[in-house]
């Protein structure tokens, strides 16, 4: 078992980002990475037949796997707004596979195209491959990777382009400015720090009910905001964090993590989405890893 065990560890973390990227769960890309990992060392060991290229069969394999699975969960997707699974990105420097999750703002624009369109937008802007590698991964053509690659693009262009990552202490200013806007109901501090558009999201999944779902406008979202912390957040732990390389807030009841707050901040200086991930089911794993 431990020859077999060796090897699975070697690639597991370098396969998880292309499966999450395209999926956007972090336990489900762990499921498509575990299953096509376990089905090949087994297969390895029971048949003499050689791979050449064993690294990129396997990327292969995840892509094309994470592409089923994503259709299937498509069929049954809600009707609300939905958010990703949050990623921690704060050990990326120890973590290396970890740089290549793709920040949670572009997460959030890729949903609005279809899977194939989003594999190759993947490929291409988040691991650099070439029509040609792309095709061979998912078995197309040069030509239909870059079609494909022009469409993802139209799709996502008019919307507002994600911010390049923010320095932590620059990211740590923000995020104090925001609570203690928000701790004092500071109106106009709040209307200095987001853009006219900002966006408000809230995911509680199935098993939570939130406040609105969808919020859009400045003057929308900060009654609505105030409202939440007056309550839910007020006397809740706060931790600042990174999350898909974006500024992120913490709210913990006791050691209960209870929301995710994940800040898109444009080049001008202004927050233009907040996507409040609120569904356990989507934070178990943030919790696992920053526990108080």
């Amino acid at each position: 078992m431990k020859r077999m065990d060796e090897p699975i560890a070697k690639y597991r973390n370098m396969l998880f980002p292309y499966a999450y990227n395209i999926i956007g769960s972090a336990d489900d890309a762990k499921d498509i990475v575990q299953d096509v990992l376990s089905k090949h060392f087994v297969s390895k060991n029971e048949t003499s037949n050689e791979i050449r290229n064993e690294k990129n069969y396997l990327i292969t394999s995840v892509v094309n796997h994470a592409i089923n699975v994503k259709n299937r969960t498509k069929k049954f997707a809600s009707h609300l707004e939905q958010l990703p699974e949050p990623v921690a990105t704060e050990e990326s420097d120890l973590e290396l596979h970890l740089k290549d999750i793709v920040s949670y703002s572009l997460l959030v624009l890729l949903e609005q195209l279809n899977v194939r369109e989003r594999a190759v937008f993947i490929l291409k802007e988040a691991f650099n491959y070439s029509h040609q590698e792309i095709a061979e991964v998912i078995s197309g053509t040069a030509e239909n990777s870059r079609k494909l690659l022009s469409r993802a693009k139209a799709k996502i262009n008019p919307a507002r382009k994600p911010s390049a990552k923010i320095a932590k202490g620059e990211a740590t200013g923000y995020l104090n400015r925001y609570v203690t806007a928000i701790s004092n109901g500071n109106v106009e501090e709040l209307e200095a720090l987001f853009s006219e558009d900002i966006k408000v999201v809230a995911d509680g999944g199935t098993d939570v009910k939130v406040l609105r779902n969808l919020t859009l406008g400045r003057e929308n979202c900060i009654v609505l905001l105030l409202e939440v912390y007056k309550k839910f957040q007020i006397g809740q732990t706060i931790r600042f964090v990174e999350i898909n390389h974006q500024p992120a807030i913490l709210f913990y009841t006791g050691e209960e993590l209870n929301t995710c707050q994940v800040f898109s901040i444009a080049s001008n200086g202004k927050v233009y989405a907040i996507n409040s991930v609120i569904d356990p089911k989507k934070l178990k794993n943030i919790a696992t890893r920053s526990a108080i």
